[in-house]
């Protein structure tokens, strides 16, 4: 059989090429397939997928980014909307879902743009005319400053973000459990971290004015307050200092936040130690030393040859290397540390040194968990004690310090308490829940919560939910469409029906009459926006009631969301619209 012509496919080189509609046909339906693998996701009733691996293993969730990324995506146009989903997860922290929704959405009205037999090009220019008119009308009229409303929204943005997961009937206690781990991290934030949230504030790129104007009233709980020479002070919320520890056992509303301590997942090496020890009376600090490397006995390296003429020699040999040993446990005890751990092992003749000195030693801790104790507790790591001289010592300033160190029993196992941690702040979440699924799905959905309550913290502003927003700007996009006197006119009016795409899917997935109500909301959005009365002007926040399922005011209800979070959803789906509809040829080459 003879092999395929290079030429006979258009081409002289070794592979196939489609072009024109069959391409866009193609990657748009690749893309509709992902999106309606997450849709029926979306929303505070929202269902849960349950995919399983070639091996059996079950992961049950209803988090977008998580679904997809869990994907096996072949398809290339298919692969940008799961990177479109890690990226929003990176960025972020939640939404996953809405912006390939939202992408998918845009991939399809533009396809049928196209067939329609208005040009790509002028779909792509249209589509960065409402995206830039979308994103300042946000700014502009949606946008509600933190800072003016008190800490409850912070709480009612993590019970929105949450309310979809698995932990959605118990929001209120994990709202506030993620809000202050969040606020139990805080720190000074640098010029750095201060421009890139100006950077977020002003959607990173495109013009618009500031998300929000900076509060002049002092306001620790919205990230900043004002010093003394009128400049505010700016903080910034590390989510890598909030450890998640989960065991098995208990109801889920037994978990509890360790504030100002870290909890690791290790036990006392031997029973011998003591389960508890505190600062001295005389105030000084518990020490603790944290090792990456082997506590045993010292061993001469492979491939030496020792010769011995007396048998008397092999036991001073071993009598050696017991005192090495000895040494290297001496070097660490004499630096005043009480508790030790170590990522690797500890055998019985060092276990035996510490049980002598009444300290803690724990083995076999993770490194990640580790590195973070280190950060907590202003100590370092260490990975050897070779100093440039080739001797061994052990450096104090390596030591981490805090109040007490307590080996607590957590369900079926033991665990290290650390309390008062003296570095840079740090918090424990320990997640209490009936089996692996339910506690793997329950960090998910309190990562999400964290990412909103820090997002809210630094950029200092929200926008109501429930659709709300979205309704807005469909209803603001097709006015500002009849403004537009070039074919764009028809692009942005797409634009906008769009965008209902969210409280249409958030409708189907209540069990509601998505017609009815979006006709409603659409309505009392374009009420409010083209009245004259000061009292209308509420109406803009107006948003879905997805369990009465009626309209109701989003912003009182405390159905909130990060303003960034809204508008980095809709340049991320608009950026990767745009650049799946660019292509429209398509070479698979033959290897």
């Amino acid at each position: 059989m003879s092999a395929p012509n290079p030429a006979s496919s258009g081409l002289f080189i070794n592979g196939q090429r489609e072009t024109g509609q069959d391409v866009r046909v193609g990657n748009v339906t690749a893309a509709l397939a992902v999106a309606n693998i997450v849709k029926t996701s979306l929303g505070p009733v929202g269902l849960d997928k349950m995919l399983v691996d070639d091996i059996g293993d079950v992961l049950i969730t209803n988090d977008g980014a998580t679904i997809l990324k869990s994907l096996e995506v072949e398809h290339p146009a298919a692969r940008v909307l799961v990177d479109l989903a890690k990226l929003q997860d990176q960025e972020v922290g939640d939404g996953t879902t809405s912006v390939v929704i939202i992408a998918s959405e845009l991939l399809r009205r533009g396809n049928d743009l196209v067939k329609n037999g208005i040009h790509p090009t002028t779909i792509i220019s249209g589509y960065r005319m409402a995206l830039k008119a979308a994103v300042s009308y946000i700014k502009k009229e949606m946008v509600v400053n933190v800072s003016e409303l008190g800490d409850e929204h912070l709480i009612n943005a993590a019970r929105t973000s949450m309310s979809s997961k698995i932990i959605g009937r118990e929001t209120d206690f994990f709202s506030r459990l993620a809000v202050d781990a969040v606020k139990s991290v805080k720190m000074n934030a640098t010029a750095a971290d201060v421009a890139g949230y100006d950077a977020m504030g002003s959607g990173g790129h495109g013009g618009g004015e500031r998300l929000a104007e900076e509060p002049t009233s002092a306001s620790a709980s919205a990230g900043g307050t004002t010093t003394g020479g009128g400049k505010k002070q700016r903080y910034k919320y590390p989510l890598s200092a909030i450890h998640i520890l989960k065991a098995h056992g208990k109801s889920s509303m037994e978990s509890n936040l360790i504030d100002g301590g870290f909890a690791i997942n290790a036990m006392r090496a031997a029973q011998g130690m003591p389960t508890f020890v505190e600062s001295s009376a005389d105030g000084a600090h518990v020490k603790i030393a944290m090792l990456d490397m082997n506590l045993q006995r010292h061993r001469m390296g492979m491939g030496v040859q020792v010769i011995v003429k007396d048998p008397a020699e092999i036991e001073n040999i071993k009598r050696r290397e017991m005192d090495i040993t000895k040494e290297r446990i001496r070097k660490i005890i004499d630096t005043g540390a009480r508790v030790v751990l170590t990522t690797k092992g500890v055998d019985d003749l060092c276990m035996k040194y510490f049980v002598e000195a009444g300290i803690i030693c724990a083995r076999r801790c993770n490194r990640e968990d580790l590195k973070r104790l280190a950060k907590a507790t202003g100590g370092r790591v260490v990975t050897t004690m070779a100093d440039m001289e080739g001797n061994e010592a052990f450096d104090a300033e390596c030591l981490g310090g805090c109040d007490s160190v307590r080996e607590v029993r957590i369900g079926d196992g033991e665990m290290l308490y650390v309390y008062g941690c003296k570095g840079h702040g740090a918090s424990t979440i320990v997640l209490r829940g009936a089996n692996e699924y339910m506690l793997d799905e329950m960090d998910r959905a309190l990562h999400d919560s964290l990412c909103v309550v820090k997002r809210m913290l630094e950029s200092n502003t929200l926008v109501p939910g429930g659709g709300a927003a979205e309704a807005a700007l469909s209803v603001y996009l097709d006015d500002y469409a009849d403004t537009i006197e070039t074919r764009e006119q028809m692009v942005i009016q797409e634009y906008a029906d769009a965008l209902l795409v969210i409280p249409k899917t958030l409708a189907v997935n209540a069990a509601k009459d998505a017609s009815e109500l979006v006709a409603r909301l659409r309505s009392v959005h374009a009420k409010g926006q083209h009245s004259q009365d000061p009292s209308d002007d509420g109406l803009k926040f107006m948003g879905l009631d997805l369990i009465e399922g009626t309209i109701r005011d989003n912003l009182a209800a405390g159905v909130v969301e990060p303003a960034i979070s809204k508008i980095k959803s809709l340049r991320f789906a608009t950026e990767a619209a745009i650049t799946i509809l660019r292509i429209d040829d398509r070479i698979s080459l033959n290897k």
